[in-house]
């Protein structure tokens, strides 16, 4: 399993102290959160997207890539990358760049995003939000996997002869979660492409995610990737911890009665007892998550919400020290006893590309010469064979 955190970039007023950071103070806090994640041994950093305040993270991939160059170990991921608003093509480009100059520790989490005036911004249709969804991370999918691209959808201008540069690492497309909250459409979406499928189950109570997990195993084993347990799931969380339960309720209390993200509604006590939202000692966490599967079944990644709410810094990085030292060393232990042979680790760039060449070597692609445009010659790369009349759609897939 893989076990991480997972920012929303919100910038909230400490209710104790009553400063609210900069940006600056908060992009500069997000980096040395990160560094600090692969210091305490955990596996996964993800940032979200947003492009309103009072969030700070609009440009996930240059964050990612300021911060794989600070570490060594850490998979950069998002939660979530919008695949309604965004072009298809510049996500295509941007994260297989962050592949590169990461070698390969880049994966993301796919979603239409909670803020619904987004849509407009992008000169997108909100009332449109699933199609939007389901036909951009089509044609995202084939850049990935085809050199020199014809594509005529609904929502974007057509493409002919088209080849998204630079192509994947090793010529294997980032792994992808495609995440909800809500949406079984989003559930059957992953279990068509036999991606993952991430449940970030953090607002409500566990039964509704268990149905969208169920549905995307079912569907999963249906397309023929395998059986139901042999699906990619993700699950999000969130703790708060101290050495003493009731200490660690009093600090977190005032920080959970004043966010915005909490709504100013049911009390502490109630959401904990709705919501995996675990405030207490860390034997607790562990007790919480370590019971995770028995609801939804062996999963490959975990991530926490721990560095929302106005939380200062100094707070976050103690939680973090919690986390890596005293929770996530027994969640590995527990949650790897009894895990069925066929339940497969969690996705990784390494495993992936071995699963694609064995002990041969990586694709290195290497272009032709040719004018630039696709136009001139049958592929823009060496290695690749022609496709009939594909520069100009003939014979092509749509």
């Amino acid at each position: 399993m893989q076990f991480g955190i997972f920012t929303v970039s919100d910038i909230t007023a400490d209710p104790t102290t009553g400063h609210t950071p900069s940006e600056a103070e908060k992009i500069q806090a997000a980096v040395t959160i990160a560094k600090h994640a692969e210091e305490v041994g955990l596996d996964v950093y993800a940032i979200g997207e947003h492009h309103n305040p009072p969030f700070w993270s609009s440009s996930p991939t240059t964050t990612l890539a300021y911060i794989a160059a600070q570490t060594e170990r850490l998979i950069l991921s998002t939660a979530t990358t919008l695949i309604t608003t965004n072009d298809p093509v510049k996500i295509a480009e941007d994260y297989a760049m962050l592949q590169h100059l990461s070698g390969g520790r880049v994966d993301l989490i796919m979603g239409r995003g909670n803020t619904g005036p987004v849509y407009p911004w992008f000169g997108k249709d909100i009332r449109q939000g699933l199609p939007l969804a389901i036909e951009n991370y089509a044609l995202l999918h084939k850049l990935w996997r085809e050199d020199v691209v014809d594509w005529e959808g609904k929502f974007r201008t057509p493409l002919q002869g088209f080849t998204s540069t630079p192509r994947p690492l090793d010529g294997v497309a980032p792994f992808v979660w495609h995440g909800s909250i809500r949406t079984p459409e989003i559930a059957e979406q992953a279990a068509y492409y036999g991606d993952g499928f991430f449940a970030n189950n953090i607002f409500w109570p566990k039964e509704h995610y268990q149905r969208l997990i169920d549905l995307y195993r079912q569907r999963f084993a249906h397309y023929g990737h395998g059986t139901p347990e042999q699906a990619i799931v993700g699950l999000g969380g969130q703790v708060f911890m101290s050495a003493n339960s009731q200490d660690a309720v009093r600090q977190f209390r005032p920080y959970f009665d004043n966010a915005p993200v909490y709504g100013h509604g049911p009390s502490l006590e109630d959401f904990s007892e709705m919501t995996p939202l675990t405030v207490g000692s860390p034997q607790q966490v562990i007790d919480r998550y370590a019971a995770m599967r028995e609801t939804f079944g062996d999963y490959q990644r975990q991530l926490f919400l721990i560095d929302h709410a106005g939380l200062p810094l100094k707070t976050v990085l103690e939680q973090l020290d919690i986390l890596g030292g005293e929770v996530v060393p027994v969640l590995r232990k527990e949650l790897a006893q009894g895990r069925g042979p066929e339940v497969p680790d969690a996705p990784t760039h390494a495993a992936r590309v071995r699963a694609v060449y064995g002990d041969g070597p990586a694709r290195e692609a290497r272009p032709r010469a040719n004018r630039g445009d696709n136009l001139s010659g049958p592929s823009p790369y060496q290695d690749a064979p022609a496709r009939a009349g594909a520069a100009f759609g003939v014979g092509a897939g749509r």
